[in-house]
């Protein structure tokens, strides 16, 4: 099975895992309650200092769970005694939380019904979810693959029926346009139509993650997160050569590349032990951001921008987290400091580049690639078949031409006049 593929499944897995029933298992903290606390309370009650209110930390358990004169937030076990639900559930414009004036919605009612679960099952405290480590969902029904489990699970609960198997052409393109990104072919679908055998699927399943258009496939959602492209980007937008790294991502999932690995070698390649060119060209993960040769601009202030775009698409690919809000200040959301932000910055302001674009934009890798042969000869095949053509099509060109210039110079010999008065009819 592909890299991106158990990637998906896993993926699929956690979010049939939040489809459960209402009550059906125990509140977690950072799947159930950290995402209302972040989205409700944490831009005045959370880690930036400049805009707390109250000195009240919704984001740190001591701060929750302390005692505040004849109350706190959270008494765990005891809903009479949390000032939280008081405060979620009073129609008082002066107690209710959020305040009506504060632009964020007031809190639904299995929002509601969610912290009140919480509370009544002893308040556990968690990371955000970023931070901690997944934990596998259990299957009732082992004899059931866990893909139908959860989607049969969720069906139930909004009462519906699995749809009827689909036709066997609609399946293979389906599949075919996931997998590949491209529709069968006449013959495979009618070669899939005749196969009648119960291994019919799982064997077109198997051809199509052996085609080598799987990791082509695969590699476009990781090149986007990447931010690749074939230019600089703005208003340049010099061609770039860094085609070999996209290479090098798609063979990455066509030989199914373990996941660990993939992020090394994109991430410090070029520190391991005696690293091959292609763990070095890798590491072009770090170079695919935008670089700007504006007339004016200053290479050190270009070179500020490039590392900030490092750590931004560090923490959004790797990490999950908007790492890019805590440039200008701690985060407002995420427990992550301003001052953390820049402790990561330094570990990437160490590459010998000075800011500039183009040919300048330094470092550059000398680097042959293994299908460069190959499309050198493609190309010269596809001049070949096309040279007859065009060799044909100049020479009707230029007879056309020829018999058209001896008409234009008759015409001129015998008085033409290149300009004529139009007379009214």
């Amino acid at each position: 099975m592909g890299m991106s593929l158990r990637l998906f499944i896993g993926l699929f897995l956690f979010a049939g895992a939040l489809c459960r029933l209402p009550g059906a298992e125990p509140i977690r903290f950072s799947r159930d309650i950290l995402p209302i606390l972040s989205d409700r309370c944490f831009n005045c009650h959370g880690p930036d200092e400049t805009h707390r209110q109250a000195d009240l930390r919704l984001d740190v358990e001591d701060s929750v769970l302390q005692q505040r004169g004849d109350h706190a937030v959270v008494v765990p076990g005891d809903l009479q005694a949390s000032e939280l639900i008081a405060r979620i559930t009073s129609r008082d414009a002066d107690l209710q939380m959020p305040p009506p004036d504060s632009g964020r919605e007031p809190l639904s009612k299995q929002e509601q019904d969610l912290l009140q679960r919480w509370i009544k099952q002893g308040a556990a405290w968690g990371q955000h979810w970023a931070f901690e480590k997944p934990i596998r969902p259990e299957i009732d029904n082992l004899k059931m693959h866990p893909i139908d489990f959860f989607v049969q699970r969720q069906l139930k609960q909004h009462k519906m029926r699995p749809a009827n198997p689909a036709a066997k052409n609609t399946l293979m393109r389906r599949l075919s346009l996931d997998l590949t990104g491209l529709p069968p072919t006449l013959e495979e679908l009618r070669a899939f139509e005749k196969d009648d055998s119960p291994e019919a699927y799982v064997k077109l399943v198997s051809r199509l993650l052996a085609s080598k258009h799987y990791g082509e496939r695969m590699a476009m959602w990781w090149l986007d997160a990447a931010r690749y492209s074939d230019t600089d980007g703005y208003q340049g937008d010099a061609t770039r050569n860094n085609w070999p790294w996209r290479d090098w991502v798609v063979t990455a999932f066509n030989n199914n590349m373990p996941f660990d690995q993939f992020t090394v070698e994109q991430f410090a390649g070029d520190l391991l032990p005696a690293a091959t060119p292609e763990q070095i060209l890798a590491t072009c993960f770090h170079r695919n951001h935008m670089t700007n040769g504006e007339g004016g601009r200053l290479p050190e202030e270009s070179r500020i921008d490039y590392v900030i775009d490092r750590v931004n698409t560090t923490g959004t690919v790797w990490l999950g987290l908007t790492l890019g809000c805590a440039q200008c200040h701690s985060h407002k959301f995420d427990p992550i400091s301003q001052t953390d932000y820049y402790s990561l910055f330094a570990f990437f302001d160490n590459i010998d580049e000075d800011g500039r674009a183009g040919g300048a934009a330094k470092p550059y890798l000398k680097y042959t690639s293994p299908f460069a042969a190959r499309a050198v000869t493609e190309a010269q095949q596809l001049v070949t078949t096309r040279s007859k053509r065009e060799v044909a099509v100049r020479q009707a060109a230029e007879d056309g031409f020829d018999e058209w210039l001896r008409h234009q110079v008759s015409d001129v010999q015998s008085g033409f006049k290149p300009w004529h008065v139009m007379q009214p009819t």
